[in-house]
This record gives C-alpha cells, structure tokens and sequence, in this order.
C-alpha cells in the first residue's frame, strides 16, 4: 500500500528535463513565452521583408535602434498600468494626458519662459520638464480621487478623461503645433546627439553587468539568511551568463548603427574637423535609458515597499485590505498619481522626438499601453503583475506596429491586429489562470 503511494508521488527522476531545468533556474514561464512571440514577431517580419523585399530586413541596428527608441514612452506608461490594473482599475486617458501635458511644455518652451528667462537660457527645458511633471502628477491624482473618494468608477472617470484632456490639448494652443522645442529638450527623445554614444554605452554594459552579478549574489545571501530554497549554483552561473550575454549583445547592437553621414558632417563642420568616412556610434539612446531607470525603479517599489505590498493586497482583496487597516482610498490615489507622473515622463519622450508639441500627440497609445500590460502577464482580474513583464510586452506591441508600417499596412489594419492582440493575450491570461487554480 505505502509502495503504492510512493509509486505516484512525482519525483525528480519523473519529470522531464525541461521541468527540471525551470524548476532549478525558476525562469517565468509567462517570460519565456513572451520572449518565444517576439522571436516569431522578429524573424516573421525579417524574412517577409527578404523574401518579398518590401522594405528590407527587419533585424538591422538601425531598425532595432529605432525600435527601442519608439517603445520608450509606451514601455514606461504601460509600468504605471501594471499598478492600475493590479488594484481592478484602468486608464484609458493616458493617450490624452500625453497631448495635453506636451501642449503645456511645448507653450511653456516656446511662447512663455523665452519672455521671462531669454531665449535659449540653459533652464527652460529643466522647468518645462518639471511643470510637465507636476501637471501630470495633478491630473493622475485629480483621476484617484475622483475613483477612490467620490465612487465613480474608473472606466468612467479615465474614458471621461480621455476626451476632456484631448480637447484641452486642441484648446491650449488653438490647434496650432507648437515647434521647435528647446535644443537641450529635444536630446530626450534620442537621435545621433541624443545618445550616450560608444564609450558611454559600454559604461552602462559594465554597471549593468555588475547590477547582475549582485542580485545574483544578494538574491543567494537572502534566501540563505532566511532558509529558503537556493537554487543550484549551476543554474546562478547559468542566469549570470545569460544576463552578461545579453547586456554585451545589446551594447555591441547599438554601437553597431553609425550616425548618419550627413550628422557626421554637420558634427565636424562644428568642431572644426574633417570626419568625412568617420564612425560613430550611436550607442543607447537617452530614452531607452529613461526607460532602464523608470523599470528598475517601479521594480523596486513593488518589490521593496509598503506601498508595493499595500497595491498587491488591495488587487488581491480589496475588502480583506481595508479589514487590515491599509488606507485603500488612499493607494489607489497614489497610484492614480504616479500614473500621470509616469505619463508627463513619456510626453517628455514623445515630443522630444517629434521636436514640437501637437494636440494630436498621443493619439490611441491608450490601447497599446493597456496591451502591453496585459501581454506582459498582468491580469485584469486583479492581484498579479510584472514590471518587466510590461516593459517587454511594450517591445512586442512596438514591433506588431513597427512590421506593420514597413510592409505598408494602413492603419486600419494596424488596429485591427492591436486589437485581435490584446482579446487573444486576456484569453490566454485567462487560460494560464484556470491552469494555475
């Protein structure tokens, strides 16, 4: 009889090396999945661009350079919507709020602070940047509050939203676009002179590089410290090189896309030199590293603070949450407001890159960033998110609509594909959920 039950007890000696293996690294599964999408996005999209020769291959430096550069502002938007959506919340104004605050910024560069400070003074961009903030952060929290105080739901609250800061943006300069943004500004939204370059993006492989090996090793430290389960030191050594790997891989790609001739030109006309044949590299993009920063830090905050827990605990129950004296109303204020700040960050980004202000700014990036959320394994039912699960589906979202444009497909069909996207990833969340339960 006791033969009989230890016969039916799985052990390691049953399971496949596959189980094994995932057991032993504890890789998310979700994660492999989503980095198993893109590959097939990536490839897909690279061989039709050969076979057909449309537009070229898909995976060149310049390309991906790009492709970074224009999943910043959605990546560190869709951050923020883990938070939302965690708590059984939405946003659906972030696409507004986008144009809005960038209407604010670009007025304040170009027709406000010149007056004030004189044109081209060093501190416009730094207080355009810090209303934009502050603008931002407001109408997050003037959103939570409406939400958690007064009892209005967030679908309503965020869709209202949605259309009153779409006309406030149209309003604030009477549709006009508002252009050229401060010169020191425009540096945030990447280009060959808003880059950190070759020797600045090594720099940042090497600090990455060491931030791998210490979570590694404190990550070792702590469980010991606390008994739990370490995992084998072959599957750290294994993690550790897949990170270096992978960190090295992506310097050595953005070092690999060169400025482009002409900016050589008008760089060396500049300093006086003759750099006609010259390579220079663009190396990470000032954006990407904006984003970088927002990811780590919003990781931290999830997984390091009270407030952190306190959002998990409302998502999960909300009832139970407020039974144990956690100030809900109160969160989800807060994470009202952080969403804005996190949305003033991305319209820095967005009108950086364009140069200028437009009402239009922003236009439907609601849909990708509640996309990249939910792709990323953040359920809507509440309780369960990923930062870099976010980050890494606002990759797979940019690359849909970045393939989408180079074969030559409308917008229309565009939408269409973002939409089939977003259904097809909550009915896989809802799938893997049953599995799970």
């Amino acid at each position: 009889m006791n033969d009989t039950l230890k016969s039916d007890v799985p052990t390691e000696s049953h399971k496949s090396a596959i189980v094994r293996f995932l057991h032993a690294t504890e890789i998310d599964t979700r994660l492999l999945g989503m980095l198993g999408a893109l590959t097939l996005i990536w490839v897909g999209f690279h061989f039709y661009g050969v076979i057909f020769n449309n537009f070229g291959a898909f995976l060149t430096p310049r390309n991906l350079w790009n492709l970074s550069v224009q999943t910043s502002s959605i990546g560190i938007m869709a951050t923020g919507m883990v938070l939302v959506i965690v708590t059984r919340n939405i946003d659906l104004s972030v696409g507004s709020m986008i144009g809005v605050i960038a209407m604010s910024m670009g007025l304040l560069q170009v027709e406000v602070l010149p007056q004030i400070v004189g044109i081209g003074h060093w501190s416009i961009w730094i207080l355009a940047v810090i209303v934009g903030l502050i603008v931002g952060t407001l109408i997050g929290a003037l959103h939570g509050w409406l939400i958690a105080y007064r009892g209005i739901p967030a679908f309503i609250v965020t869709l209202g939203g949605l259309m009153v800061w779409r006309g406030m943006s149209f309003l604030s300069a009477g549709g006009r676009t508002i252009s050229p943004v401060d010169s020191t500004f425009a540096l945030l939204g990447g280009g060959p002179y808003g880059a950190v370059g070759a020797a600045g993006s090594w720099v940042v492989g090497a600090i990455a590089c060491f931030g791998v090996a210490y979570i590694l090793y404190a990550g070792r430290k702590s469980r010991r410290k606390h008994d739990f389960r370490l995992r084998p030191m072959w599957a750290e050594y294994f993690l550790g090189i897949v990170g270096w790997v992978t960190i090295i891989s992506a310097v050595m790609l953005v070092n690999s896309y060169p400025w482009p001739k002409g900016i050589v030109r008008q760089y060396g006309a500049r300093i006086g030199q003759d750099l006609e044949g010259t390579f220079i590299s663009h190396g990470f993009a000032i954006p990407v590293l904006i984003l970088i920063t927002v990811g780590i830090c919003m990781t931290i905050l999830v997984t390091r603070t009270r407030f952190g827990r306190y959002v998990f605990a409302i998502g999960g129950n909300p009832e139970a949450a407020a039974l144990a004296g956690i100030d809900t109303k109160w969160v989800t204020m807060k994470v009202f407001a952080l969403m804005g700040m996190l949305t003033a960050i991305a319209a820095v980004i967005a009108s950086a890159r364009l140069n200028s202000a437009t009402n239009a700014l922003g236009t439907l990036d609601e849909l990708y960033v509640i996309a990249a959320a939910v792709i990323g394994g953040t359920s809507l039912a509440g309780g369960v998110g990923k930062i870099y699960g976010a980050i890494l589906g606002a990759l797979v979202m940019q690359s849909l609509q970045s393939g989408m444009v180079l074969i030559g497909f409308d917008s229309a069909i565009q939408r269409i594909v973002v939409g089939v996207v977003l259904v097809l990833a909550v009915y896989l969340d809802i799938l893997y959920n049953k599995r799970v339960k």
